[in-house]
């Protein structure tokens, strides 16, 4: 499959994940050892049996959303890899919430070709997408 059909995909598979369902999302992800995820609620994960457990319980966080739109900020792009800085445009019930919110994540995703495919090997998803006080690296 193309790049550009996976991506698709995973877009597609993003709205799944924001009702709750993991499963489309992680079809795209490598299911090897050094495949990663940092997500906004935890550590990082290294390998396919953390990633996919950081998966499960970041969807079971989402209900009844979708996402609006995903902004490709940038994107590098070799036969052998590709980057992409995005900025997803989500709603969704969050935390067992009543309301619909609207949030905004900044993502970077790296997917390379694995057999006749490309799959997700790293993404970082954070809610950072306004300037921050010198301060807020620091611990609250």
């Amino acid at each position: 499959m193309q790049l550009d059909e996976v991506i698709d995909q995973f877009h597609q598979a993003l709205d799944q994940f924001a009702k709750g369902d993991p499963e489309p999302a992680k079809a795209i992800f490598s299911h090897s050892e050094d495949v990663s995820l940092a997500n906004p609620w935890g550590p990082p994960a290294v390998g396919w049996d953390q990633v996919s457990v950081a998966l499960d319980s970041a969807a079971a966080r989402f209900e009844d959303g979708h996402v609006t739109a995903v902004d490709t900020l940038t994107k590098h792009v070799t036969p052998g890899l590709a980057c992409f800085l995005d900025l997803e445009h989500w709603q969704a019930k969050v935390g067992g919430g009543s309301e619909i919110s609207p949030f905004e994540l900044r993502v970077t995703s790296i997917y390379r070709p694995e057999g006749d495919t490309w799959a997700l090997v790293h993404r970082h998803a954070d809610p950072i997408t306004t300037p921050q006080p010198p301060d807020a690296v620091l611990p609250r």
